[in-house]
């Protein structure tokens, strides 16, 4: 209930009711309203810029916020996990398969290195949460350089691998006779006495004493270069190139089995024992050559040979006899 107020009236003796002005009641109802509503803007203006209130699709983008921060940190924990796999990749690769065939390690700071130069990250900056978005982003992209570069390592001890194995099938590793045909192991690599002038002269290679027609097997892969009697001493004989420097003679065959430009296997059978050209029996002179220099043959009988025949053709092997060529 409003006030009501009076005022004395000396001329007639008595209180009087004060009566309003129209304009000032109109006045007073407009600063009024003008109040309220600067009041309830300022307020409103308040409470947006504040958590107490949210409208609908606020809420809904925080929800949204959250999930995100969500997945990322799942999948950090997933990039913790591909590090630590790749880790254990990484460090079988250096220390195992690249060891192994001969490869250089690659160095861990080419394999964790980031990238350098223009600021690639300069899109993600600005955001609430862009140091997040941007180290994840920087982890993730390290990752793919080691992926990218443990890939290109793999490719690379595959191919070393394929070498590999074509190095191991192409050495002259077993003897070209087999034991249950061999009669004896007559003469090995050194100085030997020459069956025709007794004179003290190099033996370059093996003879193997055998009936002829004995088989005569190819003692590592490669490519017949020769098969004819057209080598002072040999006779029949056949040469075989193995690549990787490797090259090993067969002597004084009775028979080919071969001819030039063919190719053949560990264990092929390429020849048969005779007695033909500079020799004083049957018998097969086998000598390999790595680099254009003649070497040992004993030291590559590893494919064929159990340990206690090996150390009895040792025995005969050094035996400074008569040679049979």
């Amino acid at each position: 209930m409003s006030k009501v107020k009076y005022y004395y009236d000396p001329d007639t003796l008595s209180y009087r009711k004060i009566e309003p002005k129209k304009t000032r009641r109109y006045r007073n109802i407009a600063l009024f309203v003008l109040g309220s509503f600067l009041f309830g803007l300022m307020s409103l203006v308040f409470l947006l810029n504040t958590n107490l209130i949210n409208t609908p699709a606020e809420l809904s983008l925080r929800r949204e916020v959250k999930n995100y921060e969500l997945q990322f940190e799942l999948l950090n924990k997933k990039m913790e996990q591909i590090e630590d796999v790749l880790s254990n990749i990484e460090e079988r690769d250096n220390n195992i398969y690249r060891l192994y065939f001969e490869a250089n390690p690659i160095p861990e700071e080419q394999r964790r290195a980031g990238f350098g130069g223009v600021n690639r990250y300069r899109a993600l900056e600005g955001f609430n949460n862009s140091e997040m978005v941007i180290a994840t982003t920087k982890r993730l992209d390290i990752i793919k350089k080691q992926m990218a570069i443990q890939s290109k390592s793999l490719d690379e001890i595959t191919k070393l691998a394929e070498e590999k194995e074509k190095l191991l099938m192409a050495i002259p590793a077993i003897q070209p006779i087999s034991n249950e045909e061999l009669t004896r192991m007559a003469s090995g690599y050194g100085w030997r006495s020459d069956p025709f002038t007794k004179a003290r002269k190099m033996h370059w290679g093996m003879d193997f004493t055998a009936p002829k027609g004995t088989p005569i097997y190819a003692s590592g892969d490669g490519k017949v270069t020769r098969a004819d009697n057209r080598s002072s001493g040999f006779g029949k004989h056949i040469r075989i190139d193995h690549g990787y420097g490797y090259m090993s003679i067969y002597g004084h065959l009775s028979q080919y089995n071969v001819k030039k430009g063919k190719k053949v296997k560990r264990g092929d059978l390429i020849g048969f024992v005779g007695s033909t050209g500079r020799s004083e029996a049957p018998h097969l002179h086998y000598e390999v050559w790595k680099d254009k220099e003649r070497i040992n043959p004993i030291n590559f009988y590893y494919g064929s040979l159990s340990p206690e025949e090996f150390e009895n053709m040792l025995k005969y092997a050094n035996q400074e006899n008569q040679s049979l060529d």
